[in-house]
């Protein structure tokens, strides 16, 4: 995967590891922007992850990390978004397959059942990995037909 500038946003329930992220983001050398929130204060995941699928689609930022308590919101949310491919990962298998199979192009954790070394495993692979192509290639282009 070519990395670009990498978008991060959360909600309250993923500003801890979102914290974790960016240092892990610094650590490795990676620019990236951050679409907030900026606290465990309680807010609504769909302020932050909506400007953060904008900027993917406006190819502003690539890859993008967001991340609330279960994923669920942010996946759903950031999914509405034609030409966001946003998969929900909680542990490395399942980030590879993401970027193998589905071309995604937003990695999404659960901030409640991740840990920092779990975290840390999921990136590593979701940064590693690249779309095979072929007869996923196919599949990928199904996702934004409907409208």
């Amino acid at each position: 995967m070519e990395i670009k500038t990498v978008g991060v946003a959360c909600d309250h329930a993923g500003f801890p590891l979102k914290q974790f992220v960016i240092q892990y983001l610094e650590n490795h050398k990676y620019s990236y922007k951050d679409f907030g929130c900026n606290s465990d204060l309680s807010c609504d995941y769909p302020d932050y992850a909506h400007p953060l699928a904008e900027a993917v689609v406006k190819e502003e930022v690539y890859p993008a990390i967001a991340i609330c308590g279960s994923g669920e919101g942010m996946v759903m949310t950031l999914n509405r978004h034609k030409g966001v491919r946003a998969g929900l990962a909680w542990n490395k298998d399942v980030a590879g397959l993401i970027r193998q199979h589905n071309d995604a192009n937003i990695l999404v954790m659960p901030g409640r059942f991740v840990d920092n070394k779990t975290a840390e495993k999921i990136m590593d692979e979701f940064f590693k990995a690249s779309f095979e192509g072929a007869r996923h290639e196919r599949r990928v282009k199904k996702i934004d037909e409907v409208e």
